[in-house]
């Protein structure tokens, strides 16, 4: 039986395992329980309405990543396929990076068997490539969640609409010949990485204000949602845009970033489409920015669906 669209509300998946120690790094892995533990506290979700995921098995895995790369991974060694993630490597490290893929294999299920919005509180590492690590990423969860989804039969054909600061390299390279799967990236021209060519890439210019950031989405992702027909997206939702952000120069603040979600997420409400929302980077000095940023993306979800069950408010 299929679900009224956002009915049964918005979905959210996490584990406390998504922590894992790399030492002093921009990258703060902590952000995922301080984010779990401020929808908490704000009364967005209670304990136990959050779903528990697995790690991905090697089966999973290889559905984007080479068996070369994943013997290097899954026996922690440090080679030169796994060194460029520019992060440290251990057993924790990679067992939360499956888990996390995990995580996003399983809100992506629950966005499309549940007809709603899905968000795991980790994922988005779309810098990884199929046979090496990079950017701090070690699986691609995006392209795997996609790519899951579309293999169990669960959608027919998605897109990708990635709102990170930087482009999603791993995850274009992976798609690049497959039409079922549209790939949109809207970031900062002139920062890392290596583009590769997606479906659509929308390059700003540095210190890029808020209302052309705005106008620009818009103005790209609307057209191209409409011409793809996607029936599922996965919202790769960024919070590095941010203009106090140290690796980044576009100068997002706290309400465009709450607007950005809006427009993402509103197209897709407006379409019925489901949708499973994953986190990225996020490099503000103070990582409570990071957090009230993403938390802002969970109450543009649970608004969306408020909205969705009760038209008239």
């Amino acid at each position: 039986m299929t679900h009224p669209f956002c009915s049964t509300g918005p979905r959210f998946v996490y584990s406390p395992d998504y922590y894992c120690n790399i030492g002093e790094h921009v990258f703060r892995t902590e952000k995922y329980r301080l984010l779990y533990e401020r929808m908490v506290e704000a009364g967005l979700a209670e304990p136990e309405d959050f779903l528990q995921p697995e790690p991905a098995d090697r089966e999973d895995l290889e559905l984007v990543h080479t068996p070369q790369y994943l013997d290097d991974l899954l026996q922690v060694r440090l080679t030169a396929r796994t060194m460029r993630s520019e992060m440290p490597i251990s057993a924790e490290i990679v067992r939360a990076f499956a888990l996390g893929a995990g995580g996003t294999i399983l809100a992506c299920r629950a966005a499309l068997r549940e007809n709603t919005f899905a968000m795991n509180l980790d994922g988005g590492f779309h810098h990884a490539f199929p046979d090496w690590a990079e950017g701090f990423c070690y699986i691609n969860d995006a392209a795997l969640g996609v790519r899951k989804a579309v293999q169990e039969g669960l959608a027919e054909r998605a897109m990708v609409v990635d709102c990170d600061l930087h482009q999603g390299n791993g995850t274009a390279w992976i798609f690049r010949d497959e039409p079922r799967v549209f790939t949109y990236s809207i970031h900062q021209q002139n920062n890392y990485p290596i583009k590769r060519q997606g479906d659509l890439d929308v390059g700003l210019p540095d210190y890029c204000s808020g209302e052309r950031y705005l106008e620009e989405l818009e103005r790209t992702l609307l057209p191209a949602m409409g011409e793809h027909a996607p029936e599922f997206v996965l919202y790769v939702a960024g919070a590095d845009p941010f203009r106090h952000d140290v690796l980044g120069s576009l100068m997002l603040g706290f309400e465009d970033l709450r607007r950005r979600d809006q427009i993402v997420l509103g197209a897709c409400a407006e379409r019925r489409i489901p949708t499973a929302v994953v986190l990225a980077g996020g490099y503000a000095p103070d990582v409570a920015d990071t957090v009230r940023i993403h938390e802002g993306t969970v109450r543009t979800m649970c608004e969306m669906c408020r909205t969705r069950r009760n038209p008239d408010e």
